[in-house]
């Protein structure tokens, strides 16, 4: 598959570096001079400019693109680049920073098809590690493992179980949970999944795809 990810800053460098290392294309565009260098150096395809204008997002090629990532710290750049993506078909998520709220995520979430807040995110995963007693869980974050979102359609074998007993691969735990278009909390482990429900899972990376095949539907 092929992904543009918008911004080479924190979030779109783990991002782009875990698309090509599950063997995915990857093409970065950013307008800051260094932030481009860097990701040449890395080998990726880079494209330097204002991922806002069209003429720039076009020299990606959208209609070979499958999803585009606008993971800038500009929302207004992030939700201009996902609308251009958007007009050739591309799956489409905006990231929106630590100055979430509610009122912003509704005004964007009909017209993207995914919202991610990292800084929520990861709290979100700091306070399950810290609570389960593991310290280096919170080190190993960024070193071995990687933070997945599914959502769970119609179909999903994990519609209908409760999060306690939903059965993931031994190197996966789901760590956050939400309902459609709300926020993902700590699941309480009754919490019982239904269709469109996200989950947020922790997982080795080389187990991704195993947990992706064991929550999709068939």
């Amino acid at each position: 598959m092929k992904f543009v990810i918008v911004g080479y800053g924190r979030v779109g460098i783990r991002t782009a570096r875990i698309l090509r290392e599950e063997g995915h294309e990857v093409v970065v565009v950013d307008n800051d001079p260094e932030k481009a260098d860097r990701a040449r150096t890395e080998d990726f395809e880079t494209i330097e400019g204002d991922a806002s204008e069209e003429n720039v997002l076009d020299q990606a090629n959208l209609e070979t693109v499958d999803a585009l990532g606008g993971l800038t710290g500009d929302l207004n750049v992030n939700f201009a680049a996902c609308m251009v993506a958007k007009h050739y078909g591309c799956r489409t998520v905006l990231r929106i920073d630590e100055d979430y709220r509610e009122e912003i995520y509704q005004k964007y979430a009909d017209d993207v098809d995914e919202i991610i807040y990292p800084e929520r995110l990861g709290a979100a995963g700091a306070k399950t590690a810290l609570l389960g007693g593991d310290f280096s869980v919170v080190s190993d974050l960024t070193e071995k493992l990687q933070l997945s979102v599914f959502t769970l359609r119609e179909g999903s074998p994990l519609i209908g179980e409760r999060i306690s007993s939903v059965d993931l691969p031994s190197t996966a735990r789901i760590y956050a949970h939400g309902r459609e278009r709300e926020s993902l909390t700590i699941p309480l482990p009754g919490t019982r999944i239904e269709a469109n429900d996200r989950i947020a899972v922790i997982v080795q990376t080389e187990a991704v795809e195993d947990v992706r095949q064991s929550v999709l539907p068939t």
